[in-house]
């Protein structure tokens, strides 16, 4: 092979493998937040959460499980599609959901005053998500593939896997204030 056709396959390796570390970072990040976010609908986590994070009392308990079940959802479908090759188009969608959603929070948070900490992270948060939608979207999509019990299997044991890893402790916690 041509050196510099091996310096162009390894870069769209190098590329494609830092696309799918991006996507199962921020999707577990996505799916454990979102889904601590609609914990809340109880209302005791409700009123034991406005006092560990600032914000939520200035946003109305339906607004927040709202932004959690987006961001449950966006996170899940950062993996699930692109692994799965079942509508693999899906994957770049979510991240410009989510991109959109950090976008906003960001807003938010300026209007708030929140500059040292919230706005950084949303806007680091946004631009990966970005990145991701630009990268699965026009760089380097997902080919789909057709549906087959191997595929179904995976998608449920992923996320069989995020139960375990991250919701149940994030439950556990939050349902358990006494």
């Amino acid at each position: 092979m041509n050196p510099l056709n091996q310096h162009a396959a390894f870069r769209r390796r190098t590329f494609h493998a830092l696309l799918w570390t991006l996507q199962v970072v921020w999707g577990v990040f996505f799916s454990f937040t979102g889904f601590g976010k609609v914990l809340c609908y109880d209302p005791a986590v409700w009123n034991h959460t406005l006092h560990q994070v600032a914000w939520f009392s200035a946003v109305p308990q339906g607004l927040v499980v709202f932004i959690g079940v987006c961001e449950g959802l966006g996170g899940i479908g950062l993996i699930l599609p692109a692994m799965t090759g079942i509508k693999p188009k899906l994957t770049p969608f979510a991240a410009i959901g989510l991109t959109l959603i950090m976008v906003l929070a960001a807003v938010f948070h300026i209007v708030r005053g929140e500059y040292r900490f919230f706005l950084p992270v949303n806007l680091v948060l946004a631009g990966v998500a970005a990145f991701i939608a630009y990268g699965r979207l026009r760089v380097r999509p997902v080919a789909p593939a057709p549906i087959s019990t191997f595929r179904l299997v995976t998608a449920m044991a992923v996320l069989g896997a995020m139960v375990f890893a991250g919701f149940l402790p994030v439950w556990y916690q939050l349902a358990h204030i006494h």
